[in-house]
């Protein structure tokens, strides 16, 4: 296509990555502040080691729990948000360099996501 070359996708890689963090920091300051509404005035108990909640560990668990019910849960998903904010601008850079025609930037980046998508997909 003739409209896309590298400054359409410079802005357009730079509103994802911004807005892809604003909506990170929305979701993790919105469970924060719902979190401390709930347990803000609870004392802990440092005697006892609770490891992490099952349901916080993938990423299946962390929607199904995310919602007023479970604020660790929404603070997890804007984290998740974070995570994947620099997934997608791959993604899109993908895209574009497909659209431009630039064969060796598509199999670099697309190398590139490949290796993003595997490290956040397997368990470690």
């Amino acid at each position: 296509m003739k409209h896309w070359n590298d400054e359409k996708i410079e802005r357009i890689v730079a509103w994802l990555l911004i807005s892809g963090v604003a909506l990170s920091a929305v979701v993790v300051l919105t469970g924060a502040v719902g979190f401390l509404r709930q347990y803000g005035s609870d004392q802990p108990d440092y005697h006892v080691f609770h490891s992490v909640p099952k349901q916080y560990r993938n990423v299946a668990g962390v929607l199904s729990a995310a919602g007023p019910s479970d604020w660790r849960a929404v603070i997890q998903l804007g984290l998740l948000l974070l995570m994947l904010t620099p997934i997608a601008r791959v993604a899109f850079s993908l895209v574009g360099f497909a659209m431009e025609g630039d064969r060796t930037y598509v199999f670099l980046t697309g190398l590139v996501l490949a290796i993003l998508i595997y490290s956040f997909a397997v368990p470690h």
